[in-house]
C-alpha cells in the first residue's frame, strides 16, 4: 500500500466548511488505497493575528527578541487548532484519525527559533500509525529542539514540514493550495498564463526564490535533495476532480520535451542599494558583504563599475525590502573602514526573471529578453544570471508591462 502526504495551506482550511472539504479529499485517497499523513497550516489570517499578539505582549512591548522561544509557543498554536479540527472531522466521517504536534512525531530541529531548520524526523511513530490504518494529521510549521522546546520553521514552513515528512516516510507529497498548479506566470497579471503539466525541481526552486508564491523555497530544496515526488493541486475541488490535474514537480529527466523558458517570475519585495566612490582595491567587497552576512542580510544581484577616476568604483546590489534600512545602517558603520563617498537606497524597484532548463542548450535567450523589454521602453538597472534563469532589476512601475512582454516574447501563451 503506497503512502501519501497531503498538505493543506491556510486558505484551504480557513473555516469549518473548507475543513470538511479537505476531509472529503483525504477520505477519497484512503478509499483509493493510500496510507495518508496530512500536514495542515493554521487557518488563513490566524498566524498574523498570533504574531500581532506576540508583538503586543513581548517583542514590541518589552523589547524581546522575536526569535525568543516563547514567540514560537504562541505562533505554533494555530496549526494545533487546525490539526485537531481536521482529526475530529475525519473521525465524524468514520475514519480513524489522530492529530500529531511537532514534538509528538517528533520533528527535530535546530535551536534557531522563528526560522528553525529540520535536523531529523524519525519515521517509526508515524509509520506505525499509518500501518495501523490511522490517518496522521500533523501540525505543520513546527518542530521541537533537542532540549524539548517548540520551534517554528518560518513563514511557509508547512510546505517544508510536508516534504520532510514525505522524505522520512518514503511517500509522495501532494501540496493543495488555492491555485490548481504552477503557471507560466501570475494569471492575475497575464490572463494568457498557462498551467504547466510538469516542472523540474530546479525550475521550481528558481521560481520560488524569484517571487512565485506557489511553493516555499526550502520545501523545493528538500524535494530535490530527497527526490520526493511533489504535485501541486487545488483544494477547492471535490473528490474525483483532482486526479490527473495539477502540476508535477519532478527530476528534469522526467520531462521529455524541455522548454527553453518555462516561466516568468517577479518580485516587488526588492530594494537597490548604491555605493558611490568606493576605493577600487582588494578587500573592499569582502568588508562590505562580510558585515552584511554577519547580520544575516541576504544579498542578491550585484554589479560594479568604475567611477570617474580609475582608482574608485560604484557598486549596486539588491536586498529584501524589509532588510534595506538595516543594510544601510550596517554599511554606514563600516564607512570609516572602507572609505566610500555615499550610500543610497531605492525601494521603488522590482525583479523580473525568466526561468527554464532549456537555457542550458539554447543561445539567444538573453537577447530576446533585452529586446522585448527595450521594445516596451523598460530600462534595465541590474542583471544577474544562472544556468537556467536571467533576472533583471527594473523600475517597479513597469513590473506588469515587463511580465506580459516577456511572457509573449517566449511564446508562453501558446503552450
Amino acid at each position: 500500500m503506497s503512502r501519501l502526504v497531503m498538505k493543506f495551506g491556510g486558505t484551504s482550511v480557513a473555516d469549518l466548511e473548507r475543513i470538511r472539504r479537505v476531509a472529503r479529499l483525504v477520505a477519497a485517497e484512503i478509499e483509493a488505497g493510500h496510507q495518508v499523513a496530512v500536514v495542515v497550516s493554521a487557518m488563513a489570517g490566524k498566524t498574523n493575528e498570533l504574531v500581532a499578539w506576540t508583538d503586543g505582549a513581548g517583542a514590541a512591548a518589552q523589547g524581546i527578541d522575536p526569535s525568543d522561544d516563547e514567540y514560537d509557543v504562541v505562533v505554533a498554536s494555530g496549526e494545533q487548532v487546525t490539526a485537531g479540527l481536521l482529526a475530529m472531522t475525519l473521525r465524524n466521517m468514520g475514519l480513524r484519525a489522530k492529530s500529531w504536534l511537532g514534538w509528538q512525531v517528533p520533528i527535530l530541529t535546530d535551536e534557531a527559533h522563528g526560522k528553525a531548520r529540520i535536523d531529523e524526523i524519525p519515521p517509526e511513530k508515524l509509520s506505525a500509525a499509518l500501518d495501523a490504518g490511522e490517518v496522521a494529521v500533523v501540525a505543520g510549521f513546527q518542530g521541537v529542539t533537542r532540549d524539548g522546546r517548540i520551534a517554528t520553521l518560518g513563514r511557509g514552513g508547512s510546505d517544508t514540514s510536508a516534504v520532510a515528512i514525505a522524505a522520512s516516510l518514503g511517500a509522495a507529497c501532494d501540496i493543495y493550495t488555492d491555485v490548481d498548479g504552477v503557471y507560466t506566470t501570475d494569471p492575475r497579471i497575464e490572463s494568457k498564463a498557462r498551467k504547466l503539466a510538469k516542472v523540474s525541481y530546479e525550475e521550481m526552486l528558481e521560481m520560488a526564490s524569484l517571487g512565485a508564491k506557489v511553493l516555499q523555497t526550502r520545501s523545493v530544496e528538500l524535494a530535490m535533495a530527497y527526490h520526493v515526488p511533489v504535485r501541486v493541486l487545488s483544494s477547492f475541488v471535490e473528490p474525483g476532480e483532482a486526479p490527473g490535474q495539477g502540476t508535477i514537480v519532478c527530476d528534469e529527466e522526467e520531462i521529455v520535451e524541455k522548454r527553453i523558458v518555462s516561466g516568468v517570475a517577479y518580485s516587488r519585495d526588492e530594494a537597490k542599494i548604491s555605493l558611490f566612490g568606493l576605493p577600487d582595491h582588494p578587500g573592499v567587497s569582502s568588508t562590505i558583504f562580510g558585515a552584511l552576512a554577519d547580520a544575516n542580510v541576504n544579498v542578491d544581484m550585484i554589479v560594479q563599475s568604475h567611477a570617474r577616476t580609475a582608482d574608485t568604483a560604484n557598486m549596486e546590489f539588491t536586498v529584501g525590502r524589509r532588510d534595506a534600512q538595516r543594510a544601510v545602517e550596517i554599511i554606514r558603520a563600516v564607512q570609516p573602514q572602507v572609505g566610500f563617498e555615499d550610500v543610497r537606497v531605492d525601494e521603488d524597484v522590482a525583479k523580473v526573471s525568466v526561468i527554464g532548463v532549456g537555457m542550458r542548450s539554447h543561445a539567444g535567450v538573453a537577447k530576446s529578453m533585452f529586446k522585448a523589454l527595450a521594445d516596451k521602453g523598460v530600462n534595465i538597472q541590474v542583471i544577474s544570471t544562472s544556468e537556467i534563469k536571467i533576472s533583471v532589476l527594473i523600475d517597479a512601475a513597469y513590473t506588469e508591462l515587463a511580465v506580459r512582454a516577456l511572457h509573449a516574447a517566449y511564446g508562453l501563451d501558446q503552450l
